[in-house]
């Protein structure tokens, strides 16, 4: 809550791109756009634009990046500054609340674990673009967003407890399509 108040407080007046919301956002840009692809990954239809994007954030992950890097048709694509204010205004209070219960606990090396965390990430987004049952990406995409708020917080708990429920997700979706191939 307090990174996405600091970028409210210095966001352009008129229009903002992706590039300067990147560079703003810093290490935590990984965490803060995944988590917001994954909220918008949750609608019952049109996820795939956000699955896409998402695919793209967790590949990045897995190669090392610092930063996300969007092609620049997209990077520099001018956003209206007042739907960032308009969508942060509203996310704030709701942080908060959730800051409550998610904060720093058990210290890992998220460096480390980045690679992992887009991994599971990316196989999640997988089965959210690739399962032709209606709703079926709605639970991938919550567990993506619970990923992405674990790993903008640091609570290494909450991220080991969604990392192991987005692998038992995987497993269940492999073994009910192994189920309907066999």
């Amino acid at each position: 809550s307090r990174v996405l108040q600091e970028i409210l407080d210095s966001a352009p007046a008129d229009h903002f791109t992706l590039d300067w919301l990147t560079a703003a956002l810093e290490q935590r840009s990984f965490g803060i756009m995944i988590l917001f692809l994954g909220l918008l990954g949750t609608a019952p239809v049109g996820s795939t634009v956000p699955g896409l994007l998402l695919a793209i954030l967790a590949v990045q992950m897995i190669a090392g990046r610092g930063q996300p890097i969007f092609p620049h048709f997209i990077a520099a694509r001018r956003l209206p500054t007042r739907s960032l204010r308009l969508v942060g205004g509203r996310a704030i209070p709701f942080l908060k609340f959730l800051e409550r219960a998610i904060h720093p606990r058990w210290p890992v090396a998220f460096e480390a674990v980045k690679r992992a965390v887009g991994v599971v990430v990316l196989l999640l987004t997988l089965m959210m673009l690739l399962t032709p049952v209606p709703l079926s990406n709605v639970l991938p995409a919550v567990v993506i967003a619970v990923i992405a708020l674990a790993y903008i917080e640091e609570d290494g708990l909450l991220l080991l407890v969604a990392i192991l429920v987005g692998v038992t997700l995987i497993g269940l979706t492999l073994a009910a399509v192994w189920g309907a191939v066999v």
